[in-house]
């Protein structure tokens, strides 16, 4: 099983469309995946609503007063999409089960700050600092007629962060999202030159999926129940209701 995060402070970075694209690139590869939407907007259970069934399924985050985001028989792979002004206990415990989390970030200074709050505070944590969960930046909605990635990817470089590129804006993002759809949900070809840009992400998910081995089928689930029950423990007092 592998928790993936989606985390930035600062909302309106494209947390979301990360969040959307990874679970989507996992269901491409006949996996079982859960989307969590912890976010107050929830853009990504807009998503999982808006989603064709003739695309492979993603599971959705249950949420009631009972039992919150109890995850399906037989999901082995979760992706969380946290809301802004994740932080403290909160993201701790994202951060205790994560195996892997991306911070999306643009070349505003408030983003920037915003994300470097956030990496801060995630490497302050035992299991990001020893390298049990792995850490990235990735650049958001840059404009591809500037060196505004390049700028991006220096200012990751400053941080000694690993940074996976630049996702240019692109109306493209908007009319798969507006269609519960992902660049994964369509022919490679079709669609060639968006994926490059995803390149270093799907490297991530990969190298991650091939670092956490499967367990026995029989304790799949217990293990999912545990590694997630901490952290939907911290789903914002708002969800609740």
């Amino acid at each position: 099983m592998a928790v993936f995060a989606v985390v930035n402070r600062k909302g309106g970075v494209g947390k979301s469309t990360v969040a959307t694209h990874v679970a989507a690139y996992l269901a491409s590869k006949g996996l079982e995946v859960m989307l969590g939407d912890v976010d107050r907007q929830q853009s990504s259970r807009l998503w999982l609503s808006l989603r064709p069934d003739s695309r492979p399924h993603i599971h959705g985050w249950t949420i009631d007063d009972r039992n919150f985001a109890r995850p399906p028989a037989g999901v082995k792979h979760v992706v969380l999409d946290t809301p802004g002004g994740f932080q403290g206990i909160g993201l701790m415990k994202v951060a205790q089960y994560a195996d892997a989390i991306i911070v999306p970030a643009t070349t505003s200074v408030f983003d920037r700050a915003a994300a470097a709050d956030s990496i801060k505070e995630l490497r302050s944590f035992p299991r990001i600092a020893t390298g049990k969960c792995m850490l990235a930046c990735l650049g958001m909605r840059i404009d591809g007629r500037t060196r505004n990635g390049e700028a991006l990817q220096r200012w990751a470089a400053g941080l000694e962060l690993n940074y996976l590129g630049s996702i240019k804006a692109a109306q493209a993002y908007s009319r798969c999202l507006e269609q519960g759809l992902a660049l994964f949900d369509y022919p490679p070809a079709k669609v060639a030159d968006y994926l490059q840009e995803w390149a270093a992400v799907v490297a991530l998910l990969d190298a991650t999926l091939a670092r956490e081995a499967e367990p026995a089928p029989a304790a799949r689930t217990v293990e999912t129940d545990e590694r997630i029950r901490p952290v939907v423990a911290s789903v914002p007092d708002y969800l609740r209701r």
